[in-house]
């Protein structure tokens, strides 16, 4: 079995029964999330690509906040989107793709897109850089990459970041502390702009890269 089909698989089982009260669980604590929405800003009739898109519910608030902004997303679990596609409908064009490896054109027949989104992905993501780099190589000219996600935690008690990594990794979730260094490398490498700052007192992480026009 590859990597991917691993993960898929591992994936899978763990959100086969999950996914059905993600959306009510998570609520409380990926926090940022409609944040990174409000700040998209995409053009009118855009094309805003979600990485690892889960039950779709970000999707489905960004066709409220944005309307217009034409929408896909992929996921690596099928169970997964067996939600999102309930949850958007015709909304969306959906597809199963591995965050890491994925091409835009194979899978949606586009060019690139105006806005890319990992939302409290990239903690879930084994080859984490590897999938921001693959996602930055999306961008269409203008092009921004979102991310958010779990950050250090600098500003609250130490055994608050204790009892939220044990509780995280039942879910294999890893919290990417190297997030803001991976984005600086990687927009140096591709000629990007970007950076992040922490949100929450650092619960959360939000970051950006923007290809020029």
């Amino acid at each position: 079995m590859t990597d991917s089909a691993a993960h898929a698989d591992l994936m899978d089982t763990t959100y086969r029964y999950q996914r059905l009260i993600y959306d009510f669980t998570r609520r409380y604590y990926l926090l940022g999330r409609d944040h990174l929405i409000d700040q998209l800003d995409p053009p009118q009739g855009g094309r805003v690509l979600e990485v690892a898109c889960g039950t779709g519910r970000n999707l489905a608030r960004i066709a409220r906040r944005h309307p217009g902004a034409r929408l896909y997303g992929l996921d690596i679990s099928q169970q997964m989107l067996l939600s999102a596609r309930k949850t958007l409908g015709a909304a969306a064009e959906l597809r199963q793709g591995d965050a890491c490896t994925f091409d835009g054109r194979a899978l949606f027949d586009c060019d690139g897109f105006d806005r890319v989104v990992i939302s409290y992905g990239v903690s879930m993501i084994p080859d984490w850089q590897g999938a921001i780099r693959t996602a930055a190589a999306q961008l269409r000219p203008g092009g921004v990459l979102h991310i958010v996600d779990f950050g250090d935690q600098h500003g609250l008690p130490s055994w608050f970041r204790g009892l939220l990594l044990a509780w995280l990794a039942r879910f294999h979730v890893t919290p990417r502390d190297g997030l803001a260094d991976t984005l600086s490398q990687v927009a140096g490498e591709m000629g990007l702009e970007g950076g992040t700052v922490p949100l929450f007192r650092g619960y959360a992480q939000y970051g950006t890269l923007r290809r020029p026009a």
